[in-house]
C-alpha cells in the first residue's frame, strides 16, 4: 500500500489527477482527525475562471504552510513550484486506475452541470471546459495520469524533498484503510466535540 508509511503525519499534501478524490480525502481528514484542510483550487480559480496570479497566490499559501499542522489537495506546482512539498512531512499519493478517475470525474461534473452547482467564486462547469478541446478537463486528467507516474517518483527523489514520507495508495480499499489507520492515529480527534474550557 505505501512505500514509506508515516507515523501520524501532521502536513499531508494530497496528489492526485481530477477525479481521484484530493478533496474527498482532504475533507475526511478534516473531520476525522482535525487537521485543517486547503482546496487549493478555492484560491486558484478566481471569477470567471480567471487564475489568481503566482505571486498573489504563493502569498496566500505561504502563511498557511508554515502552521504546525495542515491537509492541502493539489499544490500547483506550476504555479508555486514545491513550496507545499518543501513544508510536507507525508504526501499521500492517489494514484488510482485512470478508468476509475474517469468514472467519478464523469458523474462529478454531469452533477455539477445539471444542477448548475456553484464552485469557487461563483464558477460552474459547462460542456466546454469538461470536454472541449485540448485543455479540457478529461483531456488534462488522461495526460496528468500519464506524465505524474513518470515525474512522481523522479520528484519525491530531489534532495530538498528527500524528507517526504510517501503514501502511495492505489485502490478505494486502500484509502480507506489508511485514513481508518490516521484517524485511529489521532485517536479522532475530529469527531469529538472540543472540551470545556
Amino acid at each position: 500500500m505505501s512505500d514509506r508509511d508515516p507515523p501520524s503525519p501532521r502536513r499531508i499534501s494530497i496528489q492526485g489527477i481530477s477525479g481521484s478524490g484530493k478533496t474527498t480525502l482532504g475533507r475526511a481528514l478534516e473531520r476525522r482527525t482535525g487537521i485543517p484542510h486547503l482546496e487549493t483550487d478555492a484560491l486558484v480559480h478566481g471569477p470567471g475562471w480567471n487564475e489568481t496570479p503566482d505571486p498573489e497566490l504563493r502569498a496566500l499559501v505561504e502563511p498557511l504552510v508554515l502552521r504546525e499542522r495542515w491537509v492541502i489537495d493539489s499544490d500547483y506546482r506550476r504555479k508555486l513550484g514545491t513550496l507545499v512539498l518543501r513544508h510536507a512531512d507525508t504526501v499521500v499519493w492517489l494514484d488510482l486506475p485512470l478508468r476509475v478517475c474517469l468514472r467519478r470525474l464523469w458523474v462529478r461534473t454531469r452533477r455539477r452541470m445539471r444542477g448548475q452547482e456553484r464552485l469557487w467564486n461563483g464558477n460552474t462547469e459547462t460542456w466546454w471546459t469538461a470536454f472541449g478541446g485540448r485543455n479540457s478537463l478529461f483531456v488534462f486528467a488522461i495526460r496528468a495520469h500519464l506524465s505524474s507516474r513518470r515525474s512522481m517518483p523522479d520528484l519525491l527523489a530531489r534532495p530538498e524533498l528527500v524528507h517526504l514520507r510517501l503514501v502511495r495508495l492505489r485502490s478505494g480499499d486502500e484509502v480507506d484503510r489508511w485514513l481508518a489507520r490516521v484517524t485511529a492515529e489521532t485517536d479522532g480527534a475530529g469527531d469529538r466535540p472540543p472540551a470545556d474550557p
